[in-house]
């Protein structure tokens, strides 16, 4: 759990609920013998600046890179993506994805929407709060959910992103896929 800025206590309560025992991720050495990565939602341009001084932005792409499974919700979509169509910010660049940072507005925009999301049998609730989407992706990249043509769910090898905020629902659904799927527990 990257506990840099945003809903860290949100995730870790569910990942305990769960029986996992969260690491919360302040530091490089943190990152060391972790089954995966939580980027969780905030305020991307505050998160990216502190992966840039803390000296964590470099270890977070290595440990991606040699495999690491990382999960993004909302801000961490955000830095996930290679590149954003506006303003300049630090990326993690892990995903071949544009991204689209407030995308569905400003925070008064904020909404819950049922998403139909590929491999869940039922619809899950999103909790878009000054959410992005992605505006296009490149290969290596399956589109799993959407709100109409926009790209609000996605996944590569080893890595999730979500443009929404599961970690607010009492469904535990995505945290389990994300266990499940993406680290292989």
């Amino acid at each position: 759990m990257l506990a840099l800025q945003g809903d860290v206590r949100e995730h870790v309560d569910i990942l305990e609920k769960l029986g996992v025992e969260p690491v919360e991720v302040r530091d490089v050495e943190d990152l060391e013998g972790l089954a995966g990565l939580i980027v969780p939602g905030g305020e991307s341009t505050t998160i990216g600046k502190i992966l840039v001084e803390s000296g964590l932005l470099d270890s977070v792409r290595s440990f991606f890179y040699k495999g690491g499974p990382v999960w993004g919700t909302c801000a961490g979509m955000v830095l996930a993506a290679s590149a954003t169509t506006s303003g300049r910010q630090p990326l993690l660049g892990l995903m071949n994805a544009l991204v689209e940072r407030n995308g569905f507005g400003r925070q008064v925009n904020s909404f819950e929407k049922d998403l139909e999301i590929e491999g869940f049998e039922e619809p899950f609730t999103g909790v878009f709060i000054r959410a992005p989407f992605f505006e296009d992706v490149g290969p290596g990249v399956e589109v799993i959910g959407k709100v109409g043509e926009k790209i609000v769910a996605a996944k590569g090898e080893n890595i999730l992103v979500t443009a929404f905020h599961p970690e607010l629902t009492d469904d535990h659904r995505f945290h389990e896929y994300f266990l499940r799927e993406v680290c292989k527990l």
